[in-house]
């Protein structure tokens, strides 16, 4: 009996490590929790929705999930704790913090890794990279079922125009705190500073730190504008996500439902990337674009060309080789090969 209850106090103890702080949302009698940290307006939002819709639709109700947006159930590393536990059932986490419990998936947060956008979808959505990469989450805990985004990284800053690696040095510059893009801006000769996102706007318009790497969307839609009036459209890192799913919950379901989660989640991904693109045409609230709106608010807009965007790839190639050691050369260059064959 004294073992039995020091083992149930362990538990409770380590529950308490691992849950975020503030209480974790209930989600009502019966239904399935779906977490993510992104706003409800956003197309992870929406197609976290989606899912939802289609697995309690074809399950016709028997499964009925909860979503809950901006970060409701802690955050993005703790939501990925909680589904390891069986807390919640789903999440949708960045690769830069998956990249904790799953190294391998750091290979897709490489900086300059893509040339462009469609060819990181094309390339992500190749089967034979697609499972390569999701082959690594069953052993921590954790089932992939697909791919879903924050947004493409781009680069705002107070100080001047950003075209060349060298624009860059000395900059401090706000980071979310991932050891990738810490190393990044390292390389660059920035002083990268691991910044909470809900701070950045602070230290941007304090002068903590010069500059910071967001998408544009993300930039105009928290402001940070109004305080950066330098924008580079570097896209220099899918922010991409993963949809997780418990060990125990996936395996609780039938083969069917598998099938129907499988399907909800490339519903989710299509969703995501479809209403990300009409942000960038139609703002919300203003409905003008994301250009419109730096040109009404002062923002210069800088747009790399080839050249300038290949001296910054080069720059990056100490960052590569230093992961490539560490995930491995299989992975690297199964993503470079598949990059090649899809470029657009």
């Amino acid at each position: 009996m004294k073992k039995l209850l020091l083992g149930l106090i362990g538990i409770v103890i380590l529950m308490g490590l691992i849950l975020p702080a503030g209480p974790v949302l209930a989600a009502e009698p019966g239904k399935v929790k779906f977490g993510h940290v992104a706003p409800p307006f956003h197309g992870l939002s929406k197609g976290a929705e989606a899912f939802s819709a289609h697995v309690k639709e074809k399950t016709q109700g028997r499964i009925d999930i909860a979503v809950f947006p901006a970060g409701q159930l802690g955050s993005e590393v703790a939501m990925g704790e909680l589904v390891q536990v069986g807390a919640i059932e789903i999440a949708s986490i960045t690769t830069a913090v998956l990249q904790n419990f799953v190294p391998q998936c750091s290979v897709i947060d490489m900086p300059f890794i893509f040339p462009n956008r469609k060819t990181a979808y094309a390339a992500l959505d190749d089967p034979e990279l697609k499972q390569k990469i999701f082959s690594y989450f069953p052993a921590k805990g954790l089932i992939p079922i697909g791919w879903g985004e924050n947004e493409i990284k781009d680069f705002t800053n107070t100080k001047g125009p950003v075209r060349t690696p060298n624009d860059i040095k000395g900059l401090k510059v706000r980071v979310m705190n991932s050891p990738v893009y810490l190393d990044t801006f390292k390389q660059l000769g920035a002083s990268p500073v691991a910044i909470p996102f809900s701070e950045t706007y602070n230290a941007l318009q304090t002068g903590v730190v010069d500059a910071q790497d967001n998408p544009i969307l993300t930039s105009v839609l928290m402001k940070f504008t109004e305080v950066t009036k330098y924008a580079t459209l570097t896209n220099h890192s899918l922010n991409e996500c993963i949809t997780v799913v418990g060990t125990d919950y996936w395996n609780s379901l039938s083969k069917a439902d598998q099938q129907i989660f499988l399907e909800a989640a490339e519903i989710l991904k299509n969703v995501n990337r479809e209403v990300n693109a009409k942000l960038h045409e139609a703002l919300p609230q203003s409905k003008i674009s994301v250009h419109d709106y730096a040109k009404a608010n002062g923002v210069e807009i800088i747009e790399l060309t080839t050249d300038e965007r290949e001296q910054f790839r080069k720059a990056m190639i100490p960052v590569w080789d230093k992961y490539r050691k560490e995930i491995g050369d299989d992975i690297f260059d199964l993503m470079l090969k598949k990059i090649d064959q899809h470029r657009i």
